[in-house]
């Protein structure tokens, strides 16, 4: 398991382990929208200026692009295109407000898996990603492009 060259077609197949219902896919998007709006909004809250957010969206999809399809490169621009402009062109919050955000949308994220209990066996895939560190950067990277994926380009996989 490498963070830098990894199959995003099999990284999706584990995703569809547990992320096989639409609904958990939404929610999930919803939900890293607004850990990164709570991150974002912190660092730009801080330094106060525009091109930051803008910076750190091009740099995380330059690692998006080392990995992942065209298509959901291209996705995943228009989401972080999307995304920066609210950061900067919302009304800005408190800080304190940011910093809520993160513990609850995460949270969001976690007890959506007790609404969409559907799954599927992972043993294969637990063996080749191990639960750690490395998984969780990779998670954190790949989750949106993973989601993104499934919404946009995988419709025949969508279960209620």
């Amino acid at each position: 398991m490498s963070l830098l060259r990894l199959d995003f077609g099999e990284l999706y197949a584990r995703h569809l382990c547990r992320h096989s219902q639409f609904g958990i896919n939404v929610i999930h998007l919803a939900a890293l929208f607004g850990v990164w709006f709570g991150v974002y909004g912190i660092v730009y809250a801080l330094v106060r200026v525009e091109w930051v957010p803008a910076v750190l969206a091009a740099g995380y999809l330059i690692l998006v692009a080392l990995n992942a399809p065209v298509r959901i490169c291209a996705a995943t621009a228009v989401f972080l295109a999307v995304f920066v402009a609210a950061v900067l062109y919302l009304p800005e919050l408190p800080i304190w407000v940011y910093a809520v955000m993160i513990p609850v949308f995460y949270e969001l994220q976690s007890l959506s898996h007790k609404v969409f209990t559907a799954g599927a066996d992972m043993t294969e895939f637990d063996q080749k990603y191990p639960k750690g560190f490395v998984l969780f950067v990779i998670l954190l990277i790949y989750e949106v492009p993973l989601v993104l994926n499934y919404l946009l380009f995988d419709r025949k996989n969508w279960a209620l």
